[in-house]
Order: structure tokens, then sequence, then C-alpha cells
């Protein structure tokens, strides 16, 4: 009977569900950065596991469910299938596990076009926090990128992922432009992508900026850039904190968890950033951020085992369907 209840939870998750991987792959890497290894470790063993049950619910649903991986597809939610995949290669690139995290970069660049491009076509006004989406997968390719580029010191990786810091930037202000800033006090957890889709921008520009490829004006740029869009994904974590603290929203949703992935990437960005833009004070700026991102990923697991019956099909079919009234 468990397994069945298990089978039938697994069987109805949404796209959402990429943003779990998303938030404890971050808080492992930002974890590394501060010698956590091993609560390191057990954040990417987390991630690890969601990442190869949704990659499997993936496969299956494009092989013998075409109906709902097409109707699925083209929602915002989808991109977490793309970020997810390029933070658990960034994370398995800090462990020297260069070949796989380039087998994750590959998949994730071939998934990518085409969410993207069926996710932009269904695109109207005022869009969820998940339209943000399409600048984090964009900008998520950078990250891992420029990592491997680092790892093995090609310049022709830098330089891939120079162009897709340009174009995540991009469509970060197209996002901007489609953005219900309604949801900013009644979103749901998705809307602090809006602030998270600026640190991940942020954290590739740092590992651009730490390139010795990028030297004179282009290091300069990329340097302004990372620390205009830091600035920026900082402000808009005050926001959104203040938000939260005025319209509390107490209950579970599985989008809570594109909550706590932008608490973790801001931590990230900055831990990140310290160095090579020469802004020090940044790093314990990022440490107690990092800490913060910890516990919020705490609260929702307890709120996500708390639930009653967490399998409730008509909980995740509201989820599920809440992105086609923005189509």
């Amino acid at each position: 009977m468990a397994g069945q209840e298990v089978c039938n939870w697994w069987a109805g998750l949404p796209p959402a569900a990429g943003a779990a991987v998303m938030a404890a792959g971050i808080l492992s890497v930002g974890l590394q950065l501060t010698g956590r290894t091993g609560a390191s470790l057990a954040a990417l063993a987390i991630a690890s596991v969601l990442w190869l049950l949704l990659a499997a619910d993936f496969a299956i649903r494009l092989a013998a469910d075409r109906g709902r991986f097409r109707a699925e597809a083209d929602t915002p939610a989808a991109l977490t299938a793309v970020a997810a995949t390029t933070v658990l290669g960034t994370r398995l690139s800090q462990l020297g596990l260069q070949g796989l995290a380039t087998t994750l970069l590959v998949l994730a660049a071939l998934i990518w076009p085409g969410l993207l491009w069926a996710v932009m076509r269904h695109w109207h006004h005022r869009m969820p926090g998940a339209a943000f989406l399409v600048c984090v997968a964009t900008q998520g390719l950078a990250v891992l990128s420029a990592t491997l580029a680092a790892a093995y010191r090609l310049d022709r990786l830098d330089r891939a992922a120079l162009a897709c810091f340009c174009l995540g930037a991009l469509l970060y202000l197209v996002a901007l432009r489609h953005f219900d800033f309604r949801e900013v006090c009644g979103g749901a957890g998705d809307h602090w992508v809006a602030g998270g889709a600026l640190s991940i921008t942020a954290l590739a520009g740092a590992k651009l900026t730490a390139a010795p490829l990028w030297t004179g004006a282009a290091h300069t740029a990329l340097r302004t850039a990372t620390l205009v869009a830091l600035a920026v994904s900082l402000g808009w974590y005050a926001v959104l904190l203040a938000a939260e603290v005025r319209s509390p929203r107490t209950h579970y949703d599985i989008r809570r968890w594109s909550t706590v992935f932008p608490l973790g990437m801001t931590a990230t960005a900055c831990l990140s950033a310290a160095a090579p833009t020469g802004v020090p004070w940044l790093r314990p700026l990022g440490e107690v951020l990092l800490w913060i991102a910890v516990a919020a990923w705490l609260l929702t697991f307890v709120a996500w085992a708390a639930q009653p019956r967490w399998r409730r099909p008509g909980t995740l079919s509201r989820v599920r369907a809440w992105p086609t009234r923005f189509r």
C-alpha cells in the first residue's frame, strides 16, 4: 500500500518539483564554498536522488504520455529541468567529477532550446515569477560552462558562457516586462525567482570575471555587470522579504522550493563574487544569507513532511494546472 502511495505521489509531480533539486543543489554549492563539506555532501545526495527521480519521470512522460508532456513543456516551470541539471553539474565539478559535469552540461544544452521556445511561445502579460526561469536556465548554462572552462582551461567554454550570460540578461528584461508585480504580495513562492534570476546572473558574472581570458575593458565590464546584478538582487531580496512579513503565506505549496533556491543562490553569488570583484565584505554577507537559506530549506521540508496527505491528487492537480491561466 505504501509503495502504491509513493507511485501515485511520484506520478503526480508537476514540473515545479524541479525547484527542489535546484534548492538542495545550490545549498550544496554554497556549503562547500564555506568549508562545510559534510553538510554539502548531504545536500548533494538529496539533490542527486531527486534529480534521478525527476529525470526518470521526464523520460517516461516523453515516451509514454506525450499529451501530458506537451501540456507541461510549455509552462515556465518546465525550465527547472535545465536549471536543476546545471546546478547539479556545477556541484559535481566542484568535486572534480568533470566527466559527469560535462555530461550534464551537454544534456542541459540539448533540452534548453526546445523548452525555451515552447515556454516563450505561450507568454502573455501578467506572468508569475516562474517566468524568470527563462533567465535562470540560461544563466545556469553560463555558470556550468564557466566552471568547466576553469577546470579544463578551455577558452571556448568561457566564450560560450559569455554568450549565455548576455542572453540570460536580455531574457531577464523580457521576463520583467511580463511579470505580474501583484505576485510580490500574493505569490505562492515562485515570485522569489524575480530576485533569484539576478543572483544567478551575478554568479555567472563572477565566474566570468575570474576567468583569465577577460582582461582590460572586458574584465571591467564583467565586474561592473556582476556587482550591478548582485546589488539589484539584494534589493529584490529586501523587497520580497518585507512583502512576506507584511502578507505571510504560511501554508505549504510546492512552489515554496522556488523561494529556497533564490535564497541559496543569493548567498552563493555573494560568496563567489567577493574575490573576483575585490569586494571582500560580500563573503561574510554570503555566509549569513547561506544560513538563512538553510533554515528556509529545513522549514519547507518540515512543512512538506507535516502534510496529513502529502500525495493529495487535488493539490497536485491545482499546482499542475495553475500556469494555464497565463497562456
